[in-house]
């Protein structure tokens, strides 16, 4: 790696040949025969609902959908599909991936893993389509606990994002809704100079009001729940930038990330290879370990990962050696 010095190290499957001579192998003999399963949350899936900024551009406002992003996926990982092993990583400029490494998951189907990331997508449409979510009664487990999450930082994403703080928003949420209920907000907001999460509370009492309260949670979803990459998850020769590289336009590192610090994870201060560079040039001791570093901490997430699976892994290997004894 030091001699190639790549501007960038991607990672993809394990195949049946070396991938370098696939070309020399007939067709059908060469396939992937096991892939960690991954999660791409790109902040340019966003742009038609984030009002700070748009392409490749973040800020911290923008950045709490990442931390609802993540929270609500990796619960449902967790919790639904029962894995065990999964990292969370800076990608280096507006998103994050996650690496599911539990043998389960990195031996699953294109069909498995394209189930995976239709449970877990809500929002669905194109451009033009105004409203995106359309839930079913009785309302799914899984997205009640992700309206939960995003309760906890609803209030924070209609203020930073000013949702209803002119009337061109105003009306582009009211889209959304059933006309019952979108003329008589669009009275109720015109008449009253008010803040945006205080329009938004009065809308939640108006919809609410409905015995069928699937609208409120549509709105709420639409406007933060997480938006995957499906292709990222599904593909199997799919490739994704190494955890721990350094991404070529940022120059910052692609860091695992602590979920029991998420909400205090700033994109803004992890280390660039220049900082890394120069916190080694200005030491002097002569030691060159990233224990001195700005990295130290974000090594310590990914040391405590790999010892965890590495322990899992020899334990199963355990359990398989005496199954296999028993006779």
């Amino acid at each position: 790696i030091r001699k190639n010095c790549p501007f960038k190290i991607d990672i993809g499957a394990i195949f049946n040949h070396k991938p370098r001579i696939h070309k020399s192998i007939q067709p059908g003999n060469f396939r992937a025969e096991s892939k960690e399963l991954v999660f791409d949350i790109d902040m340019t899936d966003y742009d038609d609902i984030r009002t700070c900024c748009s392409d490749a551009n973040i800020c911290h406002n923008c950045w709490t959908f990442v931390k609802i992003a993540i929270k609500i996926i990796d619960r449902a990982l967790s919790e639904d599909f029962g894995f065990s092993h999964r990292l969370w990583v800076y990608s280096g400029r507006r998103g994050v991936h996650c690496w599911v490494c539990d043998p389960q998951a990195r031996k699953l189907s294109q069909s498995a893993r394209t189930a995976i990331a239709e449970y877990l997508t809500l929002v669905k449409g194109n451009d033009q389509q105004l409203k995106k979510v359309s839930l079913k009664q009785p309302i799914h487990p899984s997205i009640n606990n992700a309206l939960s999450i995003i309760d906890e930082y609803i209030e924070t994403l209609v203020m930073e994002q000013d949702y209803l703080s002119s009337e061109e928003r105003c009306n582009k949420l009211v889209r959304c809704l059933p006309r019952r209920y979108s003329e008589q907000l669009q009275e109720d907001w015109k008449a009253r100079n008010e803040t945006s999460w205080t329009r938004w509370q009065r809308m939640e009492s108006v919809l609410n009001k409905d015995t069928d309260d699937r609208t409120c949670k549509e709105v709420k979803l639409q406007y933060s729940y997480p938006r995957l990459d499906v292709n990222v998850t599904k593909g199997l020769n799919h490739l994704l930038k190494s955890p721990l590289c350094v991404h070529p336009k940022t120059g910052r590192v692609c860091v695992p990330i602590n979920l029991k610090e998420i909400d205090d994870f700033d994109p803004f201060a992890v280390p660039t290879v220049s900082q890394l560079c120069h916190e080694f040039e200005t030491r002097t001791d002569g030691k060159k370990d990233y224990h001195c570093t700005s990295l130290a901490p974000y090594m310590t997430t990914f040391v405590h990962f790999v010892t965890s699976l590495q322990s899992s892994s020899s334990a199963q290997r355990r359990k398989s050696g005496a199954t296999s004894m028993d006779f």
